[in-house]
C-alpha cells in the first residue's frame, strides 16, 4: 500500500501553523505538526469503516511546524499522519512513512492499538535489528485520530476552588471505582458517564472528600506482554496521546463526555485531579514501535543517549520524554492548559515528576518546565502534584520542588506504617511527619499542605491488604510473584490472608481505623486511596498494575456489609471534625515554642504520665505511647468557638499493653470524646486519666473560658 499512487480530492488551502494539531473553525479544519527534522508530512484521511481514501502532503512548513486547512473536512473525520525523512537510527532519525502515526495534539483517538509485526519500523528477528527498515503499512493495526467540535455548553458549572489547608483527595481509577457498582448501569460502568451517576458522587460527598484523583484518563496503549498473558494495562502509565481521553473510558463515543463528568462532579463541590504521565511514552525503546512521535521526530521528543540509536531511561520503560526541547515542552503545556481550559480539571499529580525537573545536568528546581509551568498565568493557580521521585541520577528530590508545588511524602507513609506495627523507635520521626514535614517542606513559603500524606496508593497493598498479610501475593501478575514492592511495613496479626478469628478481625478493625485517623488527622493534605474507607482487599496484590479484573475493581456489595459500613461511618466522622476544627489543618507549620506572653505553646508533646517529652524519652525505642495537646488558646489556632477556645488531644498507643495517660492542665480541662478507634466508650478516671487499650487512639476536646 506504501507505493499506491494516491489522488488528491480535497482542497488545501495554506492555513496556519498555530494551534498545533486539528483545529475546526466552524468552516473547516486546520492541520498542524511539529516536527523539526522531517522532509515531507502527509495526512491520511479515512473513512467511517477505517479505510485510508486520501493522503495530502502538507503543504507549508513554518518555523519546523507544517500545516495546512482543509475546508471540506468536518468534525468526526478520522485521520493520521505519515512523515519522510531519514531512517538513521545511529543519528536519532526513525522515519518510517509506511507507519501510520497518530498526531500528538489529537483531542480523540479512535479504536485501540492491535499488536502486530507491522506497527515497528524496524523488521522483526531482522539480523540487523532496529537497524533494518521495515516496509509494511501499518495502518490496519493502529486506531486513529478523530477531528473534535469543542462546543459544549457547561451550564451553570463552577469549580469549587477549594482551597488547599480544606483539600481532602480520593485517589480512583475510572473502571475500578464503578465496575461492579450495583447503581450504575451496565452499560456505563467503568466509563466517565459513570463517575457522574449520583450514586457515585453521593458517596463521594456524604463521605467528606473534596477532590476525585484519577489515574491516567490519558489514551493509552496495552502492553504487548500484558494481552499475552491474558492481561492488560489497568492502571493506565503507558501514555500515546496527551490530549485525548482513553477510548475505552467513552461510552457515549466523545470527549463530551469528560466535560459532563467534570460539571457534574463541580456541581457537588468536587474537584478533579488528572494523574498524568509526561514524563515516557508508550513507544519504549529502540526495540519498540512507532505509534506517534518516535516516527513524527524522535530527535526532539525523546532524551538520546551519547550514542544516539539509544534511549536514555530515567523511567524504567525504556524512554524519556526530553523536556529541554522546546518542541516537546511545549507540547506538554499546551496538553496542561488544555485540560485547565477547555476540560476544567482542577489541577495534576505528575508521575515520576523529578524527570520533567531534570535538565542535562540534573534536577533543578528551576528547570524549563518547572519555570514554565510556575510563571504560567493558567497552570500556576490549580493544583500541582509531584511524585517526587524516579530512577534516574539523583532522582530522589522529595521537598526540593519549588512553591506552588505539593509533594507526595512517602516518608509520612513509612513511618505512620512502622509505628502501628509496632515498630520501635518511631516516635521523632512521626513527630515531624504527624506535623507537616516541616523539615522538607518549610521552605520559600510553602505550607503544610505541600505535603500530601498518604498510607496506601495505587502502588502497593490496599489498607485491607496492609493489616492482613506480611508478604505480597501477585501470582496473577505472571511473573512468578518476583514484582512489586517486597518492603511493605504490613503486618498479618496472626494469619496471612482473610480469615474467620474474631479476635484477628478486631484487631485489623482497629489498626485499619489507627491508620485512618492518623492519616486524616495529621497536618498537611490527605490523600485517601478509593475503597479503603471500607476495607477494599486485592487479595495481597500489591502491584495490580495489569489487574482489570474482580480483583482490583470495588466490591461494593462488600462495601455494603455492617463492618465495612462502620469503618465509612469511622472516616465521614474524622473529616468532619477535620473540616470543623481548624487547628487539624493549620496553614501555618506548628513550631513547638514556648510563647512567654501566652504561656503556652502551639503544640505540646508529653509522656504518658503527662510530663513534657524529654530527649531520653524520644530515644526509647521500647515507647510506643505519646500525647499530642493542640492548644487552641494559640492565636492563630484557626479553632475557635463562640466565647471558648477549644484544644485538642490526640492519646496514641501503638503498644501491644493497655497504656494510661494523664491528660491534666490547670487551664483545660479534656472531658469529650471526638474520636476513638477502639469500639468501647472511653471514660476518664477519677484523676482524670484516660486509660486506651492496645493498638487504639483517642481525639479528645477541651474547651477554656475566652
Amino acid at each position: 500500500m506504501a507505493s499506491r499512487k494516491w489522488t488528491q480530492t480535497s482542497r488545501v488551502r495554506e492555513g496556519r501553523p498555530f494551534p498545533l494539531g486539528a483545529t475546526w473553525d466552524g468552516l473547516g479544519v486546520n492541520f498542524a505538526l511539529y516536527s523539526r527534522h522531517a522532509t515531507r508530512v502527509e495526512l491520511c484521511l479515512f473513512d467511517a469503516r477505517n479505510r485510508e481514501v486520501e493522503r495530502i502532503a502538507l503543504p507549508e512548513y513554518t518555523n519546523e511546524i507544517w500545516h495546512g486547512y482543509l475546508p471540506d473536512v468536518r468534525p468526526g473525520q478520522r485521520y493520521g499522519y505519515r512523515v519522510h525523512g531519514p531512517y538513521a537510527p545511529e543519528e536519532g532519525h526513525r522515519f518510517n512513512p509506511n507507519k501510520l502515526l497518530l498526531d500528538p495534539y489529537a483531542k480523540q483517538i479512535v479504536g485501540e492499538l492491535k499488536w502486530a509485526p507491522h506497527l515497528f519500523g524496524y523488521t522483526l528477528g531482522h539480523r540487523d535489528g532496529d537497524l533494518s527498515f521495515d516496509r509494511r503499512d501499518s495502518a490496519s493495526y493502529m486506531p486513529r485520530c478523530a477531528v473534535i467540535d469543542p462546543a459544549f455548553s457547561w451550564g451553570a458549572e463552577r469549580a469549587p476552588a477549594t482551597p488547599w489547608d480544606r483539600t481532602v483527595i480520593y485517589a480512583a481509577r475510572v473502571r475500578g471505582l464503578t465496575m461492579q457498582h450495583p447503581d450504575v448501569p451496565q452499560a456505563e460502568r467503568g466509563t466517565l458517564s459513570a463517575l457522574r451517576h449520583d450514586a457515585v458522587v453521593d458517596h463521594l460527598s456524604h463521605l467528606g472528600v473534596t477532590a476525585i484523583e484519577l489515574l491516567p484518563v490519558h489514551a493509552y496503549v496495552d502492553d504487548q506482554q500484558l494481552l499475552e498473558r491474558g492481561l492488560r494495562n489497568y492502571w493506565g502509565y503507558n501514555t500515546i496521546g496527551f490530549f485525548a481521553p482513553q477510548p475505552r473510558y467513552l461510552s457515549l463515543g466523545t470527549v463530551a463526555e469528560f466535560k459532563q463528568m467534570v460539571a457534574r462532579l463541580h456541581n457537588a463541590g468536587i474537584e478533579v485531579i488528572l494523574d498524568v504521565v509526561y514524563n515516557h511514552t508508550a513507544e519504549g525503546n529502540e526495540l519498540g514501535p512507532t505509534l506517534s512521535f518516535k516516527g513524527i521526530d524522535n530527535a526532539s521528543y525523546y532524551r538520546l543517549a551519547d550514542d544516539r540509536r539509544y534511549y536514555i531511561n530515567d523511567t524504567g520503560t525504556g524512554n524519556t520524554f526530553d523536556l529541554t526541547n522546546a518542541g516537546a515542552l511545549r507540547m506538554v503545556m499546551d496538553s496542561l492548559r488544555y485540560w485547565v481550559t477547555e476540560m476544567r480539571v482542577d489541577g495534576f499529580r505528575f508521575d515520576l515528576a523529578t524527570i520533567l525537573g531534570r535538565e542535562r545536568h540534573g534536577f533543578d528546581a528551576s528547570g524549563s518546565f518547572l519555570d514554565a509551568v510556575r510563571q504560567d498565568p493558567i497552570l500556576s493557580q490549580v493544583k500541582l502534584i509531584a511524585e517526587p521521585w524516579d530512577i534516574g541520577p539523583g532522582g530522589y528530590q522529595l521537598g526540593q520542588f519549588p512553591p506552588g508545588w505539593a509533594e507526595w511524602n512517602d516518608r509520612f507513609r513509612d513511618t505512620v506504617r512502622a509505628l502501628w506495627r509496632g515498630d520501635g523507635g518511631q516516635l521523632p520521626e512521626f513527630a515531624t511527619r504527624f506535623t507537616g514535614s516541616a523539615d522538607l517542606f518549610d521552605h520559600h513559603g510553602r505550607r503544610p499542605s505541600a505535603s500530601i500524606n498518604l498510607v496506601t496508593a495505587h502502588d502497593g497493598f490496599t489498607l485491607h491488604d496492609l493489616v492482613s498479610y506480611n508478604d505480597r501475593h501477585n501470582e496473577a501478575n505472571g511473573e512468578d510473584n518476583r514484582d512489586g514492592h517486597s518492603h511493605n511495613l504490613s503486618s498479618n496479626h496472626g494469619v496471612e490472608g482473610e480469615t474467620d478469628d474474631p479476635a484477628i478481625l478486631s484487631v485489623r478493625a482497629r489498626q485499619m481505623r489507627n491508620l485512618l485517623a492518623t492519616l486524616l488527622l495529621a497536618q498537611g493534605t490527605p490523600m485517601l486511596l478509593a475503597g479503603d474507607e471500607f476495607g477494599h482487599s486485592q487479595q495481597g496484590n500489591n502491584n495490580a498494575y495489569c489487574q482489570d479484573n474482580p480483583l482490583s475493581w470495588i466490591d461494593w456489595e462488600r462495601a455494603a456489609q455492617p463492618a465495612a459500613q462502620a469503618q465509612v461511618a469511622f472516616v465521614r466522622r474524622a473529616l468532619s471534625l477535620r473540616r470543623r476544627y481548624g487547628l487539624l489543618r493549620r496553614n501555618r507549620f506548628l513550631r513547638g515554642e514556648y510563647d512567654e506572653a501566652l504561656g503556652l505553646r502551639d503544640i505540646d508533646w508529653r509522656h504518658p504520665d503527662g510530663r513534657g517529652m524529654e530527649e531520653a524519652d524520644w530515644h526509647d525505642a521500647g515507647l510506643r505511647a505519646l500525647l499530642i495537646i493542640l492548644d487552641g488558646r494559640s492565636p492563630d489556632s484557626g479553632l475557635r468557638e463562640p466565647g471558648r477556645h477549644v484544644s485538642l488531644a490526640l492519646l496514641l498507643n501503638a503498644g501491644e499493653q493497655p497504656q494510661r495517660f494523664c491528660v491534666s492542665d490547670d487551664a483545660l480541662s479534656f472531658r469529650r470524646v471526638l474520636l476513638q478507634t477502639d469500639e468501647t466508650p472511653l471514660e476518664p478516671d477519677e484523676e482524670g486519666a484516660w486509660t486506651l487499650p492496645p493498638r487504639s487512639l483517642c481525639l479528645l476536646a477541651a474547651s477554656s473560658s475566652a
